[in-house]
C-alpha cells in the first residue's frame, strides 16, 4: 500500500531539471534547478514571461529534447521515446491536416499505434463532450480556430493518455472563445479524471485552470514560486470577478515583479 501510495503521489516528478543550448559564440541557459512534483490526476498550470522556457519545460517532459542535466520521471520511471503512446500533446496553433477530415485527424494517432479497433466510437464521444458534434466530417478549413483546436484537444486525447501536455493553446483565440474553451476544458479534465501540465502566459487563465500555478522566471527560467488555487470548481467568469480569484492572481503578479 505503501508504494501505490507513493506512485500516486508523485505520479510526475522532476528533478534538478536543467536545459542549455550552446552556439559558437555564447552558452544560452534556459532553464535550471527545476524541481517540482505532480500527483496523478491533477490539473497544473506553468506561468512566466515570454521566453522564460515554459515550452522547454513541456518538451523536456514529453522527451522531445533531452536535459543538461537532471531527470524527469513519470510512474517513478524515467521517460523514455516508449512512453510517448502514454503522452497527449496540445501546441500553440491546431496542427491538423488539411488533407483529412475532422474524425480522421482525430483518429491519426490510433492509426500510427495501430489501434483501430473502437477508435471511431472513443473520438465520436470526445467529439461530443468537446462541444464540436456535427463537423465531425468537415475539413480543417471550414472551421473556426477555436473548433480547431477542439479538434486538436480530442486528437491528443484518442489514445487515452495518462498525462496531457498543453503549450498555450488558447494564446492566439478571441478573449469569447478563449471562455468557452477554459470551461470546455475544465468539463474535459473532470471526466476523463487526466493529469493536465498548462503553459500560459496569461496569469487569469492559469489561476482559472490550476489546481496550482508554477511561475517561472525571467531566463533563465527557475521555479521562483508555487501558488496553491483553492478556488470552487467549475470556475467561470464570476469566478474570475472573486476577491479571492484577484488575490491569487496579485500573488503570482508580485511574484514575477509586476
Amino acid at each position: 500500500m505503501k508504494i501505490l501510495f507513493n506512485i500516486m503521489k508523485n505520479y510526475l516528478t522532476i528533478n534538478n531539471l536543467a536545459k542549455t543550448y550552446q552556439s559558437e559564440n555564447e552558452t544560452i541557459i534556459a532553464l535550471e534547478n527545476i524541481n517540482f512534483n505532480v500527483t496523478r490526476g491533477e490539473f497544473i498550470t506553468i506561468a512566466g514571461p515570454s521566453g522564460c522556457g515554459k515550452s522547454t519545460l513541456l518538451h523536456l517532459i514529453a522527451d522531445l529534447i533531452k536535459p543538461s542535466s537532471g531527470t524527469v520521471e513519470i510512474n517513478n520511471y524515467e521517460t523514455n521515446n516508449n512512453q510517448l503512446s502514454n503522452l497527449g500533446l496540445v501546441f500553440q496553433k491546431p496542427i491538423l491536416f488539411p488533407w483529412y477530415s475532422v474524425i480522421d485527424n482525430i483518429l491519426f494517432p490510433l492509426v500510427l499505434l495501430g489501434q483501430k479497433r473502437g477508435g471511431r466510437e472513443r473520438a465520436m464521444e470526445l467529439i461530443e463532450l468537446s462541444g464540436i458534434k456535427g463537423f465531425e466530417e468537415k475539413w480543417p478549413h471550414e472551421l473556426s480556430g477555436g473548433m480547431q483546436q477542439r479538434a486538436s484537444i480530442c486528437r491528443a486525447l484518442i489514445s487515452n493518455p495518462s498525462l496531457l501536455l498543453m503549450d498555450e493553446p488558447f494564446s492566439s483565440i478571441d478573449a469569447l472563445t478563449r471562455l468557452k474553451l477554459i470551461l470546455d476544458l475544465q468539463r474535459i479534465w473532470e471526466e476523463k479524471k487526466i493529469t493536465i501540465i498548462f503553459v500560459t502566459h496569461n496569469i487569469e487563465e492559469a489561476v482559472t485552470l490550476g489546481d496550482r500555478v508554477l511561475v517561472l522566471s525571467a531566463r533563465p527560467g527557475s521555479l521562483v514560486w508555487e501558488e496553491k488555487i483553492n478556488l470552487p470548481r467549475p470556475r467561470n467568469r464570476k469566478s474570475i470577478a472573486a476577491k479571492e480569484f484577484q488575490n491569487h492572481c496579485s500573488v503570482i503578479y508580485e511574484k514575477l515583479g509586476l
